[in-house]
C-alpha cells in the first residue's frame, strides 16, 4: 500500500445535508444483497475500536463482492488498495444515516449516533480533528 489511509484522533461528524436527526441503522431489503452502509453499520456497530479505515474498507469490499476465502489474501489486498477508495467521509453512514465516526489514537472506528452525548462531546472536543461528511449533492453556485 502506498500510504497510510487511516485517521487517528479525528471525528467525522453528520455531512451539512444529512437528513437524519439521530443514528438510524440501513435499511436490510429482504431479497437482496447488503449495502456497503449496512454492512459498515454492522461491522462498526457489533466491534467498535476494532478496525481501522482500511481494515475495514478491505473487509466491507470482501463481503460485499463475496470474494471466497480461498480468494483472499495478500496479493488481493495489494490489488485492492492499488486502486484510489473514497474514504468513509463519503460513507452513506455520516450522509444519510445521521452517525459520528471516532477514530482513536490507534486509528479504530467506533460509531455515535448525532443524538447521543458522546457525539456532542467529540464535537467540543478541541484535542482531535473534525472533519464533516461529504454532502449528498453538490451546492450550485
Amino acid at each position: 500500500m502506498p500510504q497510510d489511509l487511516n485517521y487517528y484522533q479525528t471525528f467525522i461528524t453528520t455531512s451539512p445535508d444529512c437528513r437524519a436527526l439521530e443514528g438510524t441503522a440501513p435499511k436490510v431489503k429482504e431479497g437482496k444483497a447488503l449495502t456497503k452502509a449496512r454492512i459498515e453499520y454492522d461491522m462498526l456497530s457489533a466491534h467498535p475500536y476494532s478496525y481501522t479505515q482500511e481494515e475495514l474498507l478491505y473487509q466491507v469490499h470482501l463481503h460485499h463482492k463475496q470474494i471466497p476465502v480461498e480468494e483472499q489474501n495478500e496479493q488481493a489486498r495489494k490489488a485492492f488498495f492499488q486502486k484510489s477508495h473514497a474514504c468513509l467521509r463519503a460513507s452513506a453512514l455520516p450522509k444519510t444515516y445521521g452517525w459520528g465516526l471516532h477514530f482513536n489514537q490507534e486509528g479504530k472506528i467506533a460509531l455515535y449516533g448525532s443524538e447521543t452525548n458522546a457525539y456532542e462531546e467529540f464535537v467540543q472536543d478541541k484535542s482531535i480533528t473534525k472533519l464533516s461528511g461529504m454532502r449528498s449533492k453538490r451546492t450550485s453556485g
